[in-house]
C-alpha cells in the first residue's frame, strides 16, 4: 500500500471574505504521485527506523521531495551528503536514485551497516551499462548532468566508459572510439518525446548502436507524462506538484507546456500558488511527480475549494499495479 504522509500544520489556506465563488473544474490526472520505487524507498527508511531505532542515516535525499524528507527526519532519519558523516556504528540507507559503486565499497571497507533503496528500475540501467562495458562498447548515457541518478549510473563502470548526452546537439557532436561498438542507455525520468529525438539522432549516426532490452524510461514517468499530455489541451492552467530538483516533476511541467495552450507551473505545496494565476481560469489541470505524496495534491484541492466552487473530474488513463519488495534490513549482531 502507498505510504500516506500526514498534512503539515500550515496546509490550510488563509481565510477569505464571504463572497460568491466562481466555478472551477479540476481535471485530476491519474496516475500521479508516488511510484513503486519511491514507495519502496520510503518503506525501507521506515523499516530501518522500526528495526534499528533512530538515528538512521540517509545518504542524500531519499527521494526528491522536501515534504517527504522532513517527515522522515521527524521520525529520526538523519540526512547526510557523504559516508564520512556516518558514525562507525551507524546504519545508512542509499537513496532511490542509486549510487556509484565506490559508495557501497566504502561502506563495506568501514564495515558500516547499509540498506540500498535504489529503485529496481534504476538498478536495471546499472546492470545494462555494466553489460555493455563488459562487451567492449562505449556507452552513451542520455540524461541530465549532475543528477544523482546519472552520477550513480556513470559510476558503475570506470571513468570515461560512459559519455553523457543531454540534447540532440550533443548527440550530433559526440565522438566515440569505435562507432561499431557503441550502446545507449537513459536516465529513467526523462521526457519521452525529447529522448526519442535524441535516440533517433544516435541511431542515424551509429547504425550499429545497441539499446536497452526494455525501455529505460520507467513506467511511472511515461504514464504520468501521457496523462498530463491528454489533459493539457483542455485546461486554462496546469499545476504540477513536485520539487524543482525532481527530474520527473520538471518533465511534467514541460509536457503540459508542450501539449497545452496555457501556462503550467510547478509548486511544492499549496502555499506556493500565486492565486493571480487563477484569475479567469475555469478549468485547472492538476498532477504530481512520482516523488510527491498524495496529501500535497489533496492540500491543493482543499485550498482551491476555499476560493472557488470546485468540481473535481478524475481523468484516468491507466492503472498501475507495480510494487517492489522491501529488502531485509541489516542489523549488527549482538556482541
Amino acid at each position: 500500500m502507498p505510504h500516506r504522509l500526514s498534512p503539515p500544520a500550515s496546509a490550510r489556506a488563509s481565510p477569505l471574505p464571504d463572497s460568491p465563488r466562481s466555478p472551477l473544474t479540476i481535471l485530476l490526472a491519474r496516475p500521479r504521485g508516488f511510484c513503486a520505487g519511491v514507495d519502496r524507498a520510503i518503506a525501507i527508511v521506515k523499516e530501518a527506523l522500526r528495526r534499528h531505532g533512530p538515528p538512521v542515516y540517509v545518504r542524500h535525499e531519499i527521494v526528491h521531495n522536501r515534504y517527504v524528507v522532513e517527515e522522515l527526519r521527524a521520525m529520526g532519519a538523519v540526512f547526510v551528503d557523504e559516508l564520512d558523516e556516518v558514525p562507525d556504528d551507524g546504519l545508512v540507507v542509499f537513496s532511490a536514485h542509486g549510487v556509484p559503486k565506490e559508495v557501497p565499497a566504502e561502506a563495506r571497507r568501514r564495515r558500516l551497516l547499509f540498506a540500498d533503496a535504489t529503485c529496481p528500475l534504476v538498478s536495471k540501467v546499472h546492470r545494462e551499462v555494466e553489460r555493455h562495458h563488459k562487451d567492449g562498447r562505449t556507452v552513451l548515457l542520455i540524461g541530465h548532468a549532475g543528477h544523482p541518478e546519472v552520477i550513480g549510473t556513470m559510476g558503475q563502470v570506470p571513468p570515461g566508459s560512459v559519455l553523457l548526452v543531454e540534447t540532440v546537439t550533443d548527440a550530433e557532436a559526440v565522438s566515440v572510439p569505435d562507432p561499431a561498438r557503441v550502446a545507449y542507455s537513459t536516465q529513467t525520468t526523462l521526457s519521452v518525446a525529447d529522448t526519442a529525438e535524441i535516440v533517433a539522432t544516435l541511431r542515424r549516426r551509429f547504425p550499429q548502436i545497441a539499446g536497452p532490452r526494455n525501455e529505460d524510461i520507467c513506467y511511472a514517468t511515461t504514464n504520468r507524462q501521457q496523462a498530463v499530455a491528454a489533459i493539457a489541451p483542455r485546461v486554462d492552467l496546469f499545476l504540477i506538484v513536485g520539487a524543482r530538483n525532481s527530474s520527473n516533476s520538471m518533465r511534467l511541467v514541460e509536457v503540459a507546456q508542450r501539449h497545452g495552450r496555457a501556462r503550467a507551473e510547478l509548486i511544492g505545496t499549496a502555499e506556493d500558488i500565486d492565486w493571480g494565476w487563477l484569475e479567469g481560469v475555469r478549468t485547472l489541470g492538476l498532477s504530481a511527480g512520482a516523488s510527491a505524496p498524495e496529501i500535497l495534491v489533496e492540500q491543493v484541492i482543499a485550498a482551491c475549494r476555499e476560493r472557488f466552487a470546485v468540481t473535481v473530474e478524475d481523468v484516468r488513463l491507466t492503472e498501475e499495479n507495480v510494487s517492489f519488495k522491501v529488502p531485509p534490513i541489516p542489523l549488527r549482531k549482538a556482541s
